[in-house]
């Protein structure tokens, strides 16, 4: 048996309590969340235990506890004078404001599944079988949703599509997009609220999300120029200008299935938008804090998802660009390049 280094094992050891403290800490996020605490501190007004408890209608022990424990690891102030606690600028654009492009909230809500579902992916690593998307928790769909759309909101719009060659010229004078794996219809959702003269279809398997889909089109005011259709990425129908993948190909089981089935249906001069979690090509080079959050979620989610499915490549959430390129390729496209990037997402651009 190796025998450890005792300043070593320490140094260790507190990396531990660190990372302890954060898993247990995301659970009190989540609690947050759900409460709508974040939301009733969201002004930065100083506030007690007992305040709090009032503006939300919650037990003040219960309470007091919590934010304890969120001043501990430095997710809300505290103002020891006057006892109370309080959100600043930053905190509260985490945790409180759902349409910044900093939002956390989502993300602990969706990381939530690792543990409900951890049982079922144990039995997916002992079998090989995999884990279907739709046999997660339902906080893992509503999470992603709510972890994504701010980025979507930010992004896709003012950087993204412009960085597709020609394109927003198209969707400006009126083109038919297909957003596939488009699940709630977040992204459906952002670019048929600035591109009104084109037409949108979102498509996803998993029949809970078109439904979730089609009543945010129609909250959103978008429901004239959208549309959602239970179909798998190898067989949607329709011709288009734009098929959009976002954070998707990946989980798929035959990506080269779904690239060559785009390649099908799109126009000539069309484009394939591919986003995917950024990550470099070696392993070495995503051991990172970035790194770390996707290889985990690819264990637990991606990477058991697309094994469960026909063929079962099983690229993962860090597959990185030359990857990605041979699937794009191995379906017929001749062009391919890197459109943009943000520090969390690889924005591509295939052509026939």
């Amino acid at each position: 048996m190796q025998q450890p280094d005792q300043n070593k094992l320490d140094a260790f050891l507190s990396k531990m309590v660190g990372d302890l403290g954060s898993v247990a800490t995301g659970a009190l996020v989540v609690l947050g969340d759900r409460l709508g605490f974040y939301k009733a501190m969201q002004s930065g007004d100083r506030m007690t235990a007992a305040e709090l408890a009032r503006r939300t209608g919650t037990h003040e022990r219960n309470v007091r506890e919590w934010l304890a424990a969120q001043a501990a690891a430095g997710y809300v102030g505290y103002d020891r004078d006057e006892d109370s606690f309080y959100l600043n600028a930053e905190q509260a654009t985490v945790f409180a404001d759902e349409d910044s492009p900093a939002f956390m909230a989502g993300a602990f809500e969706a990381v939530s599944a690792f543990w409900l579902d951890e049982p079922k992916v144990a039995e997916a690593f002992r079998t090989g079988k995999g884990l279907a998307w739709h046999d997660h928790s339902a906080c893992l769909f509503r999470g992603t949703e709510r972890f994504f759309r701010p980025g979507y909101n930010a992004n896709l719009v003012s950087s993204w599509l412009p960085a597709l060659d020609g394109v927003v010229d198209k969707l400006k004078q009126g083109a038919r997009v297909a957003d596939v794996g488009c699940g709630h219809g977040a992204s459906t959702v952002v670019m048929a609220k600035a591109f009104p003269k084109s037409h949108f279809t979102g498509f996803d398997y998993h029949g809970a999300s078109i439904d979730r889909a089609r009543k945010a089109a129609a909250d959103a005011g978008v429901a004239a120029n959208t549309s959602f259709e239970v179909a798998q990425a190898k067989t949607y129908p329709g011709s288009y200008d734009l098929v959009a993948f976002f954070d998707c190909l990946h989980d798929m089981g035959d990506p080269v299935g779904a690239s060559a089935h785009v390649r099908e249906t799109l126009k000539p001069d069309g484009t394939w938008m591919i986003v995917e979690p950024f990550a470099h090509d070696h392993l070495a080079a995503n051991l990172n804090p970035v790194g770390r959050m996707y290889y985990a979620a690819s264990t637990m989610i991606c990477t058991p998802a697309s094994l469960a499915q026909e063929v079962g490549l099983g690229l993962g959430a860090q597959a990185g660009e030359v990857k990605l390129r041979q699937v794009v390729s191995a379906g017929g496209f001749t062009r391919f390049r890197r459109a943009a990037e943000t520090p969390f997402n690889m924005v591509l651009e295939a052509r026939p």
